[in-house]
């Protein structure tokens, strides 16, 4: 029996329905790893669809597709490496999230994932059904268990598999981004590794889905937990791990363990990615966005040119009597400190005009919300007819903090197919903007430097849409609306949990009554990138009508 085993693992990234295009990946990577002496070359999760599907992996004609796919691939892939690919399988009336080993020119196992996670943006109850607990797989004389992504959260999957004969554990995932992910991930598999005493090496996806970006990070966990190598964060990358056995069993020989960048890094690196491939997967190279010389514009601008290369982003400032002359100033700078196409399109003349339409019946009545709803709404028609024009892709650029109680205008400034900052609340805007101004890395695009003028980091923050106006005339501060919020969605805290940890009761029942009015803001907003496991969207799903507070 061979006493050293080599796999090549392709944490590459998987398009969402390009099943031709995913195959291409994964003979390549298989070619890479013959030539590299490969026995395996493994492929993450329902590699061959993409990740997540969501419904359209009932379709059957899309899992029909992917799973003779991966049957073409096996032929293709006979002389050389064991090939283990993530793929649809259908057996009866069931519809499985499966891994497939190909040897020898066809599928000689699946592995049925067993867990299905059904909380955060997962969905897979509805989905997929449930494989039974199973055996290892053999690759030629070596018998591997492979739970797939979820299986190995738990401990059952892999005790199964340690006491039917495994050798050790391969385990494929789609597992996204959130802030700390990376330290639950370990923790979950040194705990699969102590329990078995089995090596374990995990495999993750790479690339941005709509609001979810894969963030690598393949590790290696040797008996007792130590670590044996690390793959990238982010990046796809390919590597060829060895295996020995000795006395005590197989072993993961010591590898390259790449640096894992802190959370602001990776948060930061999250949003461009997002936006990167969001991008790439939906056909547009080019972006927009209004730049209003505040803090949340100049950061989608900033990670906009750093995802997309400055001269693929247009900033517009569109001026009303009502914007200062720093702002005027700080969104000219901004824009070409970062490199961007900066242009001056002023709303005065369409304000007048539909001041002048709206007269007739507006007669008698005080001004209000409504005119400064109507300076954002034709600043989003302005920018909306610039898209058109162009094939440049809207960004909006409101936060967290806007996003949960409404401070947005809907048709105006949320306006637009894809949010960067939509899952990091304001008090982090401020600190991000510090961050990327001393930082840069060779994945950014833009120059290095201070790109965000000090001034608008420090500025009182404002819509500027009437005379004077400051957001904290409408919100609590954003330090205490941020603490209130995080309680409040993130946490899924009651009032009376808020009063206890200090907050004004008032200040709490006004955010939780703006929170729920909001909802159907939230509803037709754009996707934005994922940071937390409380985004929204997926992660926090509650209905627009909706009458109950909670009075405690």
């Amino acid at each position: 029996m061979a006493d050293r085993f080599r796999i090549t693992l392709a944490q590459l990234d998987a398009t969402v329905g390009d099943i031709a295009g995913n195959a291409e990946k994964a003979f390549a990577a298989w070619q890479e790893g013959a030539s590299a002496g490969a026995d395996l070359v493994c492929l993450p999760e329902m590699f061959i669809t993409g990740y997540q599907t969501q419904d359209l992996i009932r379709k059957p004609a899309f899992h029909q597709a992917a799973i003779a796919a991966i049957e073409t691939l096996a032929a293709r892939c006979a002389e050389g490496p064991a090939l283990a690919i993530g793929g649809p399988w259908v057996e009866g009336t069931g519809l499985y999230n499966a891994y497939h080993i190909c040897n020898g020119g066809r599928v000689t196992g699946r592995a049925l994932k067993h867990d299905r996670p059904n909380d955060t943006v997962f969905d897979e109850v509805r989905l997929y059904d449930s494989g039974p607990l199973a055996g290892p797989l053999a690759v030629g004389d070596i018998r591997i268990g492979f739970p797939v992504c979820e299986d190995a959260w738990h401990p059952e999957v892999a005790e199964t598999l340690a006491e039917t004969g495994a050798e050790f554990l391969v385990v494929p995932n789609g597992s996204p981004y959130a802030r700390h992910k990376m330290e639950t991930r370990l923790n979950h598999m040194v705990g699969r590794v102590v329990e078995t005493g089995l090596p374990l090496l995990y495999l993750n996806l790479a690339g941005g889905q709509d609001d979810q970006v894969f963030d690598g990070g393949s590790f290696g966990l040797n008996p007792g937990g130590a670590l044996a190598f690390q793959m990238p964060v982010f990046d796809e990358a390919i590597s060829h791990v060895d295996l020995e056995r000795g006395p005590e069993g197989w072993r993961i020989a010591e590898g390259e363990k790449a640096h894992v960048p802190d959370e602001w890094e990776q948060d930061y690196r999250c949003m461009v990615q997002g936006l990167r491939d969001y991008c790439r997967k939906t056909g547009f190279g080019q972006v927009l966005l209004g730049m209003s010389g505040g803090i949340d514009s100049a950061l989608v601008a900033t990670i906009a040119a750093d995802a997309l290369g400055p001269q693929n982003v247009r900033c517009v400032m569109l001026p009303s009597e009502y914007t200062s002359e720093h702002s005027l100033q700080d969104a000219e700078a901004c824009a070409k400190a970062l490199g961007c196409h900066y242009d001056y399109l002023p709303i005065s003349g369409p304000r007048a005009a539909v001041t002048e339409a709206l007269a007739p019946l507006f007669a008698g009545r005080d001004a209000d919300l409504t005119e400064e709803n109507i300076q954002s709404r034709l600043r989003g028609l302005l920018l909306m007819a610039l898209s058109n024009k162009f094939g440049e892709m809207l960004l909006t650029t409101g936060n967290k903090s806007e996003v949960a109680v409404g401070y947005a205008t809907i048709y105006g400034d949320m306006a637009g197919g894809y949010n960067p900052i939509k899952d990091l609340y304001k008090t982090r805007v401020f600190e991000t903007c510090r961050w990327r101004n001393l930082n840069h890395r060779d994945w950014m695009q833009a120059p290095a430097g201070e790109v965000i003028p000090e001034r608008i980091i420090t500025k009182p923050p404002s819509a500027e849409l009437r005379e004077d106006q400051k957001d904290s005339d409408s919100l609590p501060d954003y330090p205490v609306l941020d603490a209130i919020l995080d309680l409040l969605v993130d946490q899924e805290a009651s009032v009376g949990d808020c009063v206890a940890a200090g907050f004004d009761r008032d200040d709490v029942k006004k955010v939780e009554r703006l929170i729920y009015l909001s909802e159907y803001k939230r509803f037709q907003s754009a996707p934005g990138a994922r940071l937390t496991n409380r985004a929204f969207w997926l992660d926090r799903r509650y209905p627009i009508a909706n009458r109950w507070r909670d009075e405690g």
